[in-house]
Protein backbone atom coordinates (compact mmCIF):
# COMPACT_ATOMS: atom_id res chain seq x y z
CA UNK A 1 0.00 0.00 0.00
CA UNK A 2 1.34 3.50 -1.38
CA UNK A 3 -0.38 6.97 -0.92
CA UNK A 4 0.50 8.70 -3.85
CA UNK A 5 -0.14 12.20 -4.62
CA UNK A 6 -3.28 13.10 -6.83
CA UNK A 7 -0.84 15.23 -9.14
CA UNK A 8 1.08 11.80 -10.18
CA UNK A 9 -1.90 9.40 -10.14
CA UNK A 10 -2.13 7.22 -13.51
CA UNK A 11 -5.10 5.48 -15.34
CA UNK A 12 -5.08 1.79 -14.67
CA UNK A 13 -4.23 2.24 -11.20
CA UNK A 14 -5.51 -0.06 -8.40
CA UNK A 15 -7.39 1.62 -4.50
CA UNK A 16 -6.15 -0.18 -2.08
CA UNK A 17 -8.93 1.66 0.42
CA UNK A 18 -11.73 2.88 0.13
CA UNK A 19 -11.57 6.94 -1.12
CA UNK A 20 -13.96 9.37 0.43
CA UNK A 21 -15.80 13.00 0.43
CA UNK A 22 -14.95 15.65 2.63
CA UNK A 23 -18.82 15.29 3.96
CA UNK A 24 -17.83 11.20 4.47
CA UNK A 25 -19.55 9.79 1.59
CA UNK A 26 -18.14 6.96 -0.27
CA UNK A 27 -16.84 8.16 -3.38
CA UNK A 28 -15.05 5.27 -4.56
CA UNK A 29 -14.60 1.45 -3.31
CA UNK A 30 -11.40 0.10 -2.36
CA UNK A 31 -10.26 -2.38 -5.88
CA UNK A 32 -11.36 -0.04 -8.11
CA UNK A 33 -8.86 0.49 -11.22
CA UNK A 34 -9.25 3.82 -11.60
CA UNK A 35 -10.20 5.66 -15.21
CA UNK A 36 -9.79 8.96 -16.66
CA UNK A 37 -12.83 9.65 -15.19
CA UNK A 38 -12.65 8.73 -12.03
CA UNK A 39 -9.50 10.88 -11.80
CA UNK A 40 -11.65 13.91 -12.48
CA UNK A 41 -13.93 12.71 -10.07
CA UNK A 42 -11.09 13.22 -7.39
CA UNK A 43 -10.01 16.03 -8.51
CA UNK A 44 -13.53 17.81 -8.68
CA UNK A 45 -13.93 16.65 -4.77
CA UNK A 46 -10.15 17.97 -4.34
CA UNK A 47 -8.65 14.67 -2.73
CA UNK A 48 -5.21 15.34 -2.53
CA UNK A 49 -3.68 11.88 -2.13
CA UNK A 50 -5.00 8.09 -2.52
CA UNK A 51 -3.86 5.00 -1.16
CA UNK A 52 -2.33 2.81 -4.25
CA UNK A 53 -1.75 -1.11 -4.24
CA UNK A 54 2.14 -1.04 -4.46
CA UNK A 55 2.59 -3.92 -6.45
CA UNK A 56 0.18 -2.18 -8.98
CA UNK A 57 2.27 0.92 -9.12
CA UNK A 58 5.59 -0.69 -8.90
CA UNK A 59 3.96 -2.54 -12.40
CA UNK A 60 3.12 0.24 -13.77
CA UNK A 61 5.90 2.73 -13.14
CA UNK A 62 8.21 -0.47 -14.57
CA UNK A 63 5.89 -1.93 -17.28
CA UNK A 64 4.81 -1.77 -20.73
CA UNK A 65 4.53 2.04 -21.56
CA UNK A 66 1.81 0.80 -24.14
CA UNK A 67 -0.23 -1.17 -21.59
CA UNK A 68 -3.69 -1.01 -21.95
CA UNK A 69 -5.87 0.67 -19.25
CA UNK A 70 -8.15 -1.61 -17.99
CA UNK A 71 -11.71 -0.60 -19.14
CA UNK A 72 -14.61 -1.49 -16.68
CA UNK A 73 -17.89 -2.04 -18.59
CA UNK A 74 -21.33 -0.44 -18.57
CA UNK A 75 -23.07 -2.12 -15.80
CA UNK A 76 -26.74 -1.75 -14.15
CA UNK A 77 -24.69 0.11 -12.03
CA UNK A 78 -22.87 2.74 -13.00
CA UNK A 79 -18.71 2.83 -13.06
CA UNK A 80 -17.54 4.38 -9.37
CA UNK A 81 -20.12 2.20 -7.51
CA UNK A 82 -17.73 -1.39 -8.01
CA UNK A 83 -19.74 -3.55 -5.99
CA UNK A 84 -16.52 -6.15 -5.45
CA UNK A 85 -18.99 -8.80 -7.28
CA UNK A 86 -17.52 -8.19 -11.09
CA UNK A 87 -18.63 -11.52 -11.87
CA UNK A 88 -22.43 -11.18 -10.78
CA UNK A 89 -22.44 -7.71 -13.24
CA UNK A 90 -20.59 -9.44 -16.24
CA UNK A 91 -23.26 -12.34 -15.76
CA UNK A 92 -26.68 -10.04 -16.00
CA UNK A 93 -24.69 -8.43 -18.89
CA UNK A 94 -24.05 -11.62 -20.65
CA UNK A 95 -28.27 -12.65 -20.10
CA UNK A 96 -28.92 -9.16 -21.14
CA UNK A 97 -27.24 -9.71 -24.26
CA UNK A 98 -28.73 -12.80 -25.14
CA UNK A 99 -32.04 -11.99 -24.30
CA UNK A 100 -31.51 -9.17 -26.94
CA UNK A 101 -30.16 -11.82 -29.46
CA UNK A 102 -33.38 -13.81 -28.70
CA UNK A 103 -35.66 -10.97 -28.98
CA UNK A 104 -34.33 -9.85 -32.35
CA UNK A 105 -34.39 -13.47 -33.44
CA UNK A 106 -37.99 -13.35 -32.29
CA UNK A 107 -39.19 -10.17 -34.10
CA UNK A 108 -37.38 -10.87 -37.53
CA UNK A 109 -39.55 -14.53 -38.02
CA UNK A 110 -42.63 -13.95 -36.02
CA UNK A 111 -44.20 -13.60 -39.36
CA UNK A 112 -43.19 -16.79 -40.81
CA UNK A 113 -43.47 -19.05 -37.75
CA UNK A 114 -44.61 -19.23 -33.97
CA UNK A 115 -43.73 -16.65 -31.20
CA UNK A 116 -41.11 -18.68 -28.99
CA UNK A 117 -42.67 -18.21 -25.95
CA UNK A 118 -41.17 -20.80 -24.15
CA UNK A 119 -37.64 -19.75 -25.04
CA UNK A 120 -38.08 -16.14 -24.32
CA UNK A 121 -39.97 -17.14 -20.63
CA UNK A 122 -36.96 -19.34 -19.71
CA UNK A 123 -34.42 -16.36 -21.14
CA UNK A 124 -36.59 -13.95 -19.34
CA UNK A 125 -36.81 -16.07 -15.70
CA UNK A 126 -32.80 -16.38 -16.10
CA UNK A 127 -32.48 -12.36 -16.58
CA UNK A 128 -34.99 -11.77 -13.82
CA UNK A 129 -33.49 -13.93 -11.42
CA UNK A 130 -30.57 -11.20 -11.20
CA UNK A 131 -32.70 -8.56 -10.98
CA UNK A 132 -30.82 -7.08 -7.95
CA UNK A 133 -28.31 -6.02 -10.71
CA UNK A 134 -31.07 -3.89 -12.99
CA UNK A 135 -31.68 -0.24 -11.88
CA UNK A 136 -34.05 1.50 -14.27
CA UNK A 137 -31.89 4.93 -13.53
CA UNK A 138 -28.74 3.78 -14.08
CA UNK A 139 -28.52 0.56 -16.40
CA UNK A 140 -27.05 1.29 -19.69
CA UNK A 141 -26.64 -1.81 -22.34
CA UNK A 142 -22.45 -2.51 -22.90
CA UNK A 143 -23.33 -2.15 -27.03
CA UNK A 144 -26.44 -0.31 -28.43
CA UNK A 145 -26.50 0.34 -32.52
CA UNK A 146 -29.64 2.52 -33.09
CA UNK A 147 -31.29 0.01 -35.59
CA UNK A 148 -31.49 -2.49 -32.35
CA UNK A 149 -33.06 0.28 -30.93
CA UNK A 150 -36.51 -1.68 -30.56
CA UNK A 151 -34.97 -4.92 -28.90
CA UNK A 152 -33.41 -3.36 -26.16
CA UNK A 153 -36.41 -0.73 -25.60
CA UNK A 154 -38.27 -4.43 -25.37
CA UNK A 155 -36.26 -5.62 -22.95
CA UNK A 156 -35.90 -3.14 -20.66
CA UNK A 157 -39.80 -2.67 -20.53
CA UNK A 158 -39.92 -6.35 -19.62
CA UNK A 159 -37.65 -5.69 -16.99
CA UNK A 160 -39.27 -2.56 -15.95
CA UNK A 161 -42.72 -3.88 -16.41
CA UNK A 162 -41.63 -6.48 -14.13
CA UNK A 163 -40.56 -4.31 -11.11
CA UNK A 164 -43.51 -2.14 -11.29
CA UNK A 165 -46.35 -5.00 -10.90
CA UNK A 166 -43.90 -5.87 -7.82
CA UNK A 167 -44.20 -2.24 -6.41
CA UNK A 168 -47.60 -1.91 -7.09
CA UNK A 169 -48.94 -5.02 -5.61
CA UNK A 170 -50.50 -6.95 -8.25
CA UNK A 171 -50.04 -10.33 -7.21
CA UNK A 172 -47.04 -12.79 -8.23
CA UNK A 173 -48.77 -14.79 -10.70
CA UNK A 174 -49.01 -10.88 -12.73
CA UNK A 175 -45.41 -10.69 -12.39
CA UNK A 176 -44.33 -12.12 -15.22
CA UNK A 177 -47.35 -11.61 -17.34
CA UNK A 178 -46.44 -8.14 -16.89
CA UNK A 179 -42.90 -8.60 -18.40
CA UNK A 180 -44.20 -10.43 -21.32
CA UNK A 181 -46.60 -7.29 -21.80
CA UNK A 182 -43.62 -4.74 -21.93
CA UNK A 183 -41.27 -7.28 -23.93
CA UNK A 184 -44.30 -7.89 -26.89
CA UNK A 185 -46.38 -4.64 -26.69
CA UNK A 186 -44.20 -2.98 -29.63
CA UNK A 187 -44.04 -6.41 -31.76
CA UNK A 188 -46.28 -4.99 -34.14
CA UNK A 189 -43.71 -2.64 -35.99
CA UNK A 190 -42.23 -5.77 -37.71
CA UNK A 191 -45.11 -5.06 -40.05
CA UNK A 192 -44.53 -0.74 -40.12
CA UNK A 193 -42.57 -0.10 -43.59
CA UNK A 194 -38.99 0.18 -42.28
CA UNK A 195 -38.75 3.71 -44.19
CA UNK A 196 -41.34 4.62 -41.60
CA UNK A 197 -40.08 2.52 -38.50
CA UNK A 198 -36.68 4.25 -38.62
CA UNK A 199 -36.89 7.25 -40.55
CA UNK A 200 -34.83 10.15 -39.02
CA UNK A 201 -37.06 12.92 -40.01
CA UNK A 202 -40.62 14.06 -38.72
CA UNK A 203 -43.32 12.01 -40.10
CA UNK A 204 -45.87 12.89 -42.35
CA UNK A 205 -49.97 12.23 -41.35
CA UNK A 206 -50.17 9.55 -43.36
CA UNK A 207 -46.85 8.06 -41.70
CA UNK A 208 -48.22 8.79 -37.91
CA UNK A 209 -51.56 7.08 -39.09
CA UNK A 210 -49.56 3.88 -40.00
CA UNK A 211 -47.24 4.18 -36.95
CA UNK A 212 -50.27 3.84 -35.09
CA UNK A 213 -51.40 0.60 -35.96
CA UNK A 214 -48.86 -0.82 -34.80
CA UNK A 215 -50.72 -1.53 -31.71
CA UNK A 216 -53.61 -3.46 -33.73
CA UNK A 217 -50.96 -5.61 -35.53
CA UNK A 218 -49.29 -6.37 -31.89
CA UNK A 219 -52.80 -7.37 -30.68
CA UNK A 220 -52.75 -9.76 -34.00
CA UNK A 221 -49.76 -11.38 -33.81
CA UNK A 222 -50.37 -12.57 -30.13
CA UNK A 223 -54.07 -13.43 -29.94
CA UNK A 224 -53.28 -17.02 -31.00
CA UNK A 225 -50.21 -16.97 -28.88
CA UNK A 226 -50.09 -19.29 -26.11
CA UNK A 227 -48.74 -19.30 -22.52
CA UNK A 228 -49.35 -15.83 -22.60
CA UNK A 229 -53.15 -14.41 -20.87
CA UNK A 230 -55.18 -11.31 -22.31
CA UNK A 231 -53.57 -9.07 -20.75
CA UNK A 232 -50.14 -8.85 -22.52
CA UNK A 233 -52.18 -9.10 -26.10
CA UNK A 234 -54.28 -6.02 -24.47
CA UNK A 235 -51.29 -4.33 -23.50
CA UNK A 236 -50.02 -4.44 -27.24
CA UNK A 237 -53.05 -3.14 -28.31
CA UNK A 238 -53.78 -0.24 -25.72
CA UNK A 239 -50.42 0.76 -24.17
CA UNK A 240 -50.81 4.46 -26.00
CA UNK A 241 -54.46 4.79 -24.44
CA UNK A 242 -54.82 7.52 -22.27
CA UNK A 243 -56.53 7.41 -18.80
CA UNK A 244 -58.87 10.72 -20.31
CA UNK A 245 -59.68 9.19 -23.36
CA UNK A 246 -57.46 11.16 -25.86
CA UNK A 247 -55.42 7.83 -26.37
CA UNK A 248 -55.31 5.22 -29.68
CA UNK A 249 -56.14 3.14 -30.66
CA UNK A 250 -59.47 3.35 -29.25
CA UNK A 251 -59.59 6.46 -27.18
CA UNK A 252 -60.64 4.24 -23.92
CA UNK A 253 -60.21 5.86 -20.78
CA UNK A 254 -58.83 5.00 -17.61
CA UNK A 255 -61.46 2.49 -16.38
CA UNK A 256 -61.25 0.30 -19.33
CA UNK A 257 -57.44 0.40 -20.46
CA UNK A 258 -55.89 -3.11 -18.67
CA UNK A 259 -53.13 -2.89 -15.72
CA UNK A 260 -50.79 -4.29 -17.59
CA UNK A 261 -50.88 -1.66 -20.40
CA UNK A 262 -51.02 1.00 -17.90
CA UNK A 263 -47.87 -0.05 -16.49
CA UNK A 264 -46.41 -0.82 -19.92
CA UNK A 265 -47.59 2.91 -20.89
CA UNK A 266 -45.23 3.96 -18.54
CA UNK A 267 -42.22 2.36 -18.99
CA UNK A 268 -42.53 2.44 -22.70
CA UNK A 269 -42.19 6.47 -22.92
CA UNK A 270 -39.71 6.13 -19.85
CA UNK A 271 -36.86 4.28 -22.00
CA UNK A 272 -38.16 5.57 -25.40
CA UNK A 273 -36.84 8.78 -23.84
CA UNK A 274 -34.07 7.73 -22.44
CA UNK A 275 -32.35 5.45 -25.44
CA UNK A 276 -30.69 6.93 -28.43
CA UNK A 277 -32.60 6.68 -31.17
CA UNK A 278 -32.12 7.46 -34.78
CA UNK A 279 -33.85 10.64 -34.65
CA UNK A 280 -33.72 11.34 -30.94
CA UNK A 281 -30.70 11.51 -28.60
CA UNK A 282 -31.27 10.11 -24.86
CA UNK A 283 -32.40 12.46 -22.53
CA UNK A 284 -31.61 12.76 -18.61
CA UNK A 285 -33.99 10.17 -16.83
CA UNK A 286 -34.75 12.44 -14.43
CA UNK A 287 -35.88 15.19 -16.39
CA UNK A 288 -37.86 11.95 -18.34
CA UNK A 289 -39.62 10.80 -14.93
CA UNK A 290 -40.57 14.70 -14.48
CA UNK A 291 -42.14 14.85 -17.63
CA UNK A 292 -44.06 11.54 -16.50
CA UNK A 293 -45.05 12.94 -13.64
CA UNK A 294 -46.69 16.20 -15.38
CA UNK A 295 -48.11 13.83 -17.99
CA UNK A 296 -49.62 12.23 -15.11
CA UNK A 297 -52.41 14.43 -14.68
CA UNK A 298 -55.14 13.23 -17.06
CA UNK A 299 -52.95 11.32 -19.07
CA UNK A 300 -51.15 8.57 -17.01
CA UNK A 301 -52.53 6.24 -14.03
CA UNK A 302 -51.26 8.93 -11.61
CA UNK A 303 -50.62 6.00 -8.77
CA UNK A 304 -48.61 3.89 -10.62
CA UNK A 305 -46.31 7.14 -11.78
CA UNK A 306 -46.05 7.76 -8.14
CA UNK A 307 -44.81 4.38 -7.00
CA UNK A 308 -42.49 4.71 -10.04
CA UNK A 309 -41.07 7.76 -9.16
CA UNK A 310 -41.08 7.15 -5.54
CA UNK A 311 -39.00 3.83 -5.38
CA UNK A 312 -36.82 4.65 -8.02
CA UNK A 313 -35.48 8.06 -6.52
CA UNK A 314 -34.85 6.07 -2.90
CA UNK A 315 -31.49 8.30 -2.94
CA UNK A 316 -29.26 8.29 -0.20
CA UNK A 317 -27.28 10.63 1.19
CA UNK A 318 -23.37 10.56 0.06
CA UNK A 319 -24.71 9.62 -3.31
CA UNK A 320 -22.52 10.84 -5.86
CA UNK A 321 -24.43 12.99 -8.95
CA UNK A 322 -23.16 14.68 -11.97
CA UNK A 323 -25.35 17.28 -12.60
CA UNK A 324 -26.40 18.95 -16.20
CA UNK A 325 -23.74 21.59 -16.05
CA UNK A 326 -20.92 18.84 -15.54
CA UNK A 327 -20.51 19.26 -12.07
CA UNK A 328 -19.79 16.62 -9.58
CA UNK A 329 -21.64 16.69 -6.23
CA UNK A 330 -23.25 14.79 -3.46
CA UNK A 331 -26.84 14.64 -2.53
CA UNK A 332 -27.13 15.49 0.77
CA UNK A 333 -30.90 16.12 1.55
CA UNK A 334 -34.06 14.37 -0.49
CA UNK A 335 -37.26 16.29 0.01
CA UNK A 336 -39.87 13.65 -0.68
CA UNK A 337 -42.25 16.19 -2.31
CA UNK A 338 -39.74 16.69 -5.23
CA UNK A 339 -37.56 13.83 -5.87
CA UNK A 340 -35.93 13.98 -8.43
CA UNK A 341 -34.91 17.74 -7.03
CA UNK A 342 -32.63 17.07 -3.75
CA UNK A 343 -29.57 19.15 -2.23
CA UNK A 344 -26.75 18.57 -3.75
CA UNK A 345 -23.29 19.64 -2.32
CA UNK A 346 -20.87 21.00 -4.70
CA UNK A 347 -16.89 21.89 -3.71
CA UNK A 348 -19.08 22.64 -0.05
CA UNK A 349 -21.54 24.75 -2.10
CA UNK A 350 -25.06 23.44 -1.39
CA UNK A 351 -27.43 23.69 -4.62
CA UNK A 352 -31.28 23.72 -4.15
CA UNK A 353 -32.64 21.72 -7.47
CA UNK A 354 -36.27 22.86 -6.59
CA UNK A 355 -34.65 26.02 -6.80
CA UNK A 356 -32.82 25.99 -9.50
CA UNK A 357 -34.84 24.40 -11.85
CA UNK A 358 -32.50 25.32 -14.88
CA UNK A 359 -29.72 22.33 -13.45
CA UNK A 360 -30.88 18.67 -12.99
CA UNK A 361 -29.49 15.28 -12.65
CA UNK A 362 -27.63 13.82 -15.50
CA UNK A 363 -26.76 10.50 -14.14
CA UNK A 364 -25.63 8.69 -10.62
CA UNK A 365 -21.92 8.24 -10.46
CA UNK A 366 -21.75 6.60 -7.52
CA UNK A 367 -24.48 5.67 -4.41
Amino acid sequence: MASVSITEIKPGLKLSKDVHTPLGGLLLQKGTVLLPRDLEILRAFMVQSVEIDKGEQETKKSGDSKAVVPQRSASPVQSGRDSGNTAQRSSFQDEYDRMIQLVKSTYTSVIAVEVPIYELRSQLEVLISQMKDYNLLTFSPRTMSEYDYIYHHAVLCALSSYQLARWIGLQQKDWMQAAFAGLLHDIGNIKIDPSVLYKPHPLTAAEVEEMRRHTTYGYQLLKNVTAINEGVRLAALQHHEKVDGSGYPLRLDGGKIHIYAKIVGIVDIFHAMTLNRIYQKAQSPYLVLEQIHSEAFGKLDPGIVQTLISKVTEFHNGTIVRLSNDQIGEIVFTDRNHPTRPMVSVNGQIINLVQQRQLFINEIISS
